[in-house]
């Protein structure tokens, strides 16, 4: 087995693409060997969801595409990230702001800490950014290779 398994696709700012995304990721991790009927796998793909629709959302028109890239280093870590070339970094909003949406990122944070994991932000060299989640692998690793878009890195 690989030290380092990784699936990509990049996908038009829209909102269907949030569909396609969280669906290409699931199939990903179920070639990996995450059964898509745990709730670890409910949990991600809630993740990617709000991720997506984020760089959907929030980059405003500047950013045409978005990337989903997914590694899973070792059998022991799952790293997802959605890149947009929006350089705008998200914000979490106050608890008391009174909207019915800007609640993503706490979302997300939330979700990620409650499966052990981390999230972080980092700059792209092209001067957008990419959101991931880190997460711990507890499923055994089937072997195969994941089929992958390339990226416009």
């Amino acid at each position: 087995m690989a030290d380092l398994q990784e699936a990509s696709v990049t996908l038009p700012s829209a909102p269907a693409s949030v569909s396609a995304a969280r669906k290409f990721v699931s199939n990903i991790l179920s070639e990996w060997g995450l059964p898509g009927d745990t709730e670890v796998a409910d949990t991600v793909r809630l993740i990617v969801s709000e991720l997506a629709t984020n760089a959907v959302q929030h980059t405003r028109g500047q950013s045409p595409t978005f990337t989903v890239d997914i590694e899973l280093d070792r059998e022991e870590q799952l790293r997802i990230g959605v890149t947009d070339s929006h350089p705008r970094y998200p914000k979490r909003l106050p608890a008391a702001v009174q909207q019915d949406n800007g609640r993503g990122l706490v979302i997300i944070r939330w979700l990620t800490m409650e499966c052990g994991g981390r999230l972080s932000v980092t700059p792209t060299p092209e001067g957008g950014k990419t959101v991931w989640i880190a997460l711990p692998w507890t499923a055994p690793v089937r072997g195969g290779t994941a089929a992958s878009s390339p990226s416009p890195r």
